[in-house]
């Protein structure tokens, strides 16, 4: 079965090291990895890194993904720009189609409601709750948290984030995504074997 591809928005300002890890090994998987920015125009991360998209983001469907993921940027705090990068989330998860959130797109989705009933996680509750949303009683306390079709995580959990994107997909098994987090996480070199074996099955 064909794989559908998944999506990264990019924008200017994007955090460069937050998605990295789930991109990379998703694509390891066999996932094609497309990019797509406001308009289709290029955009600059955070680091400095120029970006050429493969589409607008106005373009994407949730039906030709299987997954946006959003990372996070300094624009998701200073205006209403991304808004409709989270009015694409909206639509994502309204088809059933998973989103991944990372640091400050959770606002982005906090400010979209997309929070108010699905538990959640981000760089901390006082951040989210700087939003004015009211899914403040979901807020989750961990490096990273699915809840059915919605990953989210703080900006210090890209590798969290990564396995729960991997895992969601089916990229790997439990075992498999048990063994790469240790692997990549905590540096554990007993791991590595346990990872290529598990993912090879």
């Amino acid at each position: 079965m064909t794989r559908k591809p998944v999506h990264l928005a990019l924008y200017d300002t994007w955090a460069d090291w937050e998605t990295g890890h789930a991109t990379a090994h998703l694509a390891l998987a066999g996932f094609e990895v497309r990019t797509a920015t406001p308009g289709g125009r290029p955009v600059t991360s955070m680091g400095g890194l120029r970006a050429l998209p493969d589409l607008a983001l106005q373009e994407l469907r949730p039906e030709d993904s299987s997954l946006l993921i959003l990372p996070g940027a300094t624009a998701w705090d200073e205006g209403d720009d991304l808004a409709p990068a989270a009015r694409t989330a909206r639509a994502f998860l309204d088809a059933g189609v998973p989103v991944a959130a990372i640091c400050g797109a959770t606002a982005g989705l906090a400010r979209e409601g997309l929070l108010d009933d699905r538990a959640h996680t981000s760089a901390a509750a006082p951040y989210l709750a700087a939003t004015g949303y009211a899914g403040a009683g979901r807020y989750v306390e961990a490096d990273a948290v699915t809840d059915g079709p919605l990953v989210t995580a703080g900006p210090t959990e890209p590798v969290a984030f990564a396995r729960e994107i991997l895992t969601l997909l089916g990229a790997y098994d439990d075992k498999a995504a048990d063994a790469w987090y240790r692997l990549f996480h905590d540096s554990d070199p007993a791991a590595y074997a346990e990872w290529t074996e598990a993912a090879s099955r």
